[in-house]
């Protein structure tokens, strides 16, 4: 006589998980090739992790974050935006749009593959990138924003120098160079408009209200102001804030109590509601978006 064993418990899953990094390449609707690491467990539920402006996979706290989910015992993907790291084509200044389709593009991929994307977590410009593609489609539950910046119009200045608008305008480009003088990255005007066009308010008001979402924020972020993280705070539908006190805009010296916050966030979703999967739009539906007007 044959017996059904249960399923077995989240307990169980992360004791007896093995974790397999997996190099993975997905190709985005522009024929680019999306370069990852696939931190496989064999959960079927699986998180993704967006990196920042001019940043990489590799990178804190894309790193700290898939190896915290890995000991749990969830399935997590890091990838390189089109452009940065490994993956193809080439940096452009703003993209906020483009991003947030190799972020489809990625979600789909792993759709066909049957997972089931509880979370897509994102720091710095990745946090402004999960947030608008939460506002364009709604088949992720929960969406973290690690530090993006509410008003896009401000910081420019930091990076491009004074009188950047002006300038752009006479030219048509700008070319940044390091403090060596070394050329790192041309932005193009309409480059630059992108960014000054992409409205984050209106994402945010755009959100379904079932879509739980977290943003971090460091009370000593010099880069982007701890206020920004109040403005999200004010107009997503279903919002939660956690500042950490001390961290700066890495979490340098605050890893383990941001994946800690993370961790949270994403246990009491997901891991408490047993029909989660069967409420998750199916991948036959995955196409069907809101047409926004970003």
């Amino acid at each position: 006589m044959s017996m059904t064993r249960p399923s077995p418990t989240r307990e169980e899953r992360v004791q007896h998980s093995v974790s397999r990094q997996q190099r993975v390449i997905i190709q985005n609707n522009r024929g680019k090739k999306l370069v990852g690491i696939l931190h496989e467990t064999g959960s079927k539920e699986l998180v993704i992790l967006c990196h920042g402006f001019r940043s990489s996979k590799e990178r804190i706290p894309m790193v700290n974050l898939a190896a915290a989910l890995e000991k749990e015992g969830i399935s997590a993907f890091r990838f390189d935006f089109s452009g940065n790291g490994e993956s193809g084509g080439l940096f452009q200044y703003g993209n906020y749009r483009r991003e947030s389709d190799d972020l489809r593009a990625v979600v789909q991929h792993f759709c066909r593959e049957k997972r089931v994307i509880t979370t897509i977590i994102g720091h710095s410009k990745g946090g402004n990138v999960v947030l608008l593609y939460a506002s364009r489609y709604s088949d992720v539950r929960i969406v973290i924003n690690i530090s993006g910046r509410f008003n896009l119009e401000r910081g420019i200045e930091g990076r491009l120098g004074k009188d950047f608008m002006q300038r752009i305008k006479q030219n048509g480009f700008l070319d940044i160079k390091n403090k060596k003088g070394k050329f790192e990255y041309r932005v193009t005007e309409e480059s630059l408009m992108d960014r000054l066009t992409t409205d984050t308010r209106a994402a945010c008001l755009l959100i379904p209200k079932d879509c739980r979402v977290l943003t971090v924020h460091g009370s000593m972020d010099k880069i982007v102001p701890p206020g920004d993280a109040l403005e999200f705070a004010k107009i997503i539908p279903n919002h939660k804030l956690h500042i950490i006190e001390g961290a700066d805009h890495e979490y340098t010296s605050h890893q383990d109590e941001l994946a800690s916050v993370v961790l949270d966030f994403t246990r009491a979703g997901p891991h408490q509601d047993k029909n989660m999967l069967k409420q998750l739009p199916s991948c036959a539906r995955a196409d069907n978006s809101i047409h926004s007007r970003l």
